[in-house]
């Protein structure tokens, strides 16, 4: 499995310990940064953005997710608050579940512990890959690094069938470089062939 959203679990599961669909509003927050945990969250429809502003005002993006992914995942085992904030790129519709009854449903579906374990562990593991890429000098291998990373997300290993749903903008405030290099570095790994454009979009 290659999947690190980290859990797409079945949602006659979740709704039998009592999970609710929830509608947002494009642009809404799920989560802001300093709220408490409460829910698991997972995408019945829509896009969700997780991201961080510097007290400069720039935005960092962590990810963007869609349909039967979940987010916020690991923070559910933690005492803590979130450190980033989720907010829906279109009108979504998110199934979430207490954290007090996720906790129940790993308790009497410990399989879904073993999975979890893996995501988690693969997550860690492209995060790992793409900092050693993000302290790279070279634009191309940040890129290839982080490209790396989102299709990881991701099932399949085929070429070209990734499609980037980052801006040049969002992705050069990933990578810490302004678009001017990223859009150069992109063109020339176009001509390499590790990416390809279709309508403006990056496919990788």
């Amino acid at each position: 499995m290659k999947t690190i959203s980290c859990m797409n679990i079945d949602k006659d599961l979740l709704y039998s310990f009592g999970a609710e669909n929830k509608i947002y509003k494009k642009k809404e927050s799920v989560f802001k940064e300093g709220d408490h945990v409460v829910y698991f969250f997972q995408i019945a429809k829509g896009k969700v953005k997780l991201n961080n502003y510097s007290e400069e005002g720039k935005e960092f993006i962590h990810n963007i997710l869609g349909k039967n992914q979940s987010f916020g995942d690991a923070l559910l085992f933690l005492n803590q608050y979130y450190p980033m904030n989720a907010i829906c790129l279109e009108e979504s519709e998110i199934i979430r579940i207490t954290k007090d009854n996720f906790m129940e449903m790993i308790r009497k579906n410990p399989k879904l512990s073993l999975e979890m374990n893996t995501c988690f562990s693969q997550e860690i593991f492209y995060k790992l890959k793409m900092m050693q890429s993000m302290a790279s000098e070279n634009p191309i291998q940040r890129l290839k690094g982080v490209l790396d990373y989102l299709k990881s997300y991701h099932d399949g290993d085929c070429t070209h069938c990734f499609p980037i749903e980052f801006t040049r903008q969002q992705i050069a405030n990933l990578v810490g470089l302004r678009v001017e290099t990223v859009i150069r570095a992109l063109k020339k790994m176009e001509k390499e062939g590790s990416i390809a454009f279709k309508e403006r979009k990056i496919l990788y």
